[in-house]
């Protein structure tokens, strides 16, 4: 038995040694509340090199009164999974595609917003979960200073879309407060319309998801789907009734209630184990909801729409402001 599981340790080495935090470009912001690490956008090196989510802004852990709110939550890495990244990471959508997609031909490209442009296959539909091949990766702009970090995207695309898409994630001065700062300019000569959503991969502490996690909302609160066993939604609180089980098992779930304004832009993610949490509001409606939780991982994901004419700039920002609770004993 011994020399089975130091055959597995041996075998685990050189991958474990694959993925350090040094082997990726990366940056550090701190105040005098939090102190949060970043991977750098990198087409060769970053930690990040897939193409489903936008790759700036990625934390791989954010520390407040030593609570950890980030972290690894998936079991298997690869640069260029779709979903081997942490933090409150963001993904463009236009419709269940991309932009540019519906009118690319097989062979043709077309455009992920802060991934760059890539190359359509010849499939029935766009994988949502899909890597495609980049064909150009676009500029990459990074300011680092001490409180805060400012990514900035150019791509030109042959087709008349092109934008600057700039993300500042700073922290407030002396406050436990985060800031996501989004502007999005319209540089080509066709319109830009999508819509934008946070994942909010949340792994407070480390907690398994379970009765002492709960999310809640500033509305009465419905879910779409029957969640059986595992969860419920009561007034204004999603809760669990059991610790999700290892392997994948999940909550999942679009939901609804929220109003036509930015007030319910407005949840709050709490531990009560753990004694932390979080509070996560938007200046933008939210125009859909959905719901993912593993075992591993807690997530909100709030849409906005975004439409920008060419020469026009939209912006929006979301705000995080993390907190202690009494543990539960």
């Amino acid at each position: 038995m011994k020399y089975a599981l130091l055959l597995l340790v041996f075998a685990l080495i050189p991958l474990l040694c694959s993925v350090r935090a040094g082997d990726f470009p990366q940056a550090q912001i701190s105040n005098r509340a939090i102190r949060a690490g970043f991977y750098l956008p990198d087409p060769e090196r970053g930690y990040y090199r897939g193409t489903r989510f936008e790759w700036s802004g990625v934390i791989h852990s954010l520390q407040f009164q030593g609570h950890e709110y980030f972290g690894v939550w998936f079991p298997r890495y690869d640069p260029k999974l779709h979903d081997a990244i942490t933090g409150p990471v963001e993904e463009f959508r236009t419709g269940e595609a991309s932009v540019g997609y519906a009118e690319a031909k097989p062979g043709e490209t077309f455009v992920r917003i802060g991934v760059g442009t890539l190359r359509k296959p010849d499939e029935k539909g766009y994988r949502v979960f899909g890597t495609y091949e980049i064909v150009d990766p676009g500029k990459w702009t990074v300011r680092p200073a001490s409180d805060r970090i400012e990514f900035q995207h150019d791509l030109i695309h042959p087709a008349g879309y092109a934008y600057t898409y700039t993300k500042i994630v700073r922290l407030e001065p002396d406050r436990p407060e985060m800031v996501i700062e989004h502007r999005l300019k319209n540089t080509g000569r066709l319109p830009i319309e999508t819509s934008q959503y946070n994942h909010n991969f949340f792994v407070i502490d480390g907690q398994p998801t379970g009765p002492e996690a709960r999310v809640l909302f500033p509305f009465e609160v419905r879910a779409t789907r029957d969640l059986g066993d595992k969860a419920e939604v009561r007034e204004k609180q999603l809760s669990y009734l059991r610790e999700l089980r290892a392997g994948g098992e999940s909550v999942f779930t679009e939901l609804e209630g929220f109003g036509p304004t930015s007030k319910d832009y407005d949840f709050r993610i709490e531990n009560r184990k753990a004694g932390a949490g979080v509070r996560i509001t938007g200046d933008r409606p939210i125009a859909k909801l959905v719901f993912w939780s593993i075992r591993t991982t807690l997530c909100p994901e709030p849409y906005i729409d975004i439409r920008v004419e060419p020469g026009q700039e939209s912006s929006w920002e979301i705000r995080y402001e993390f907190y202690t609770l009494p543990a539960a004993k």
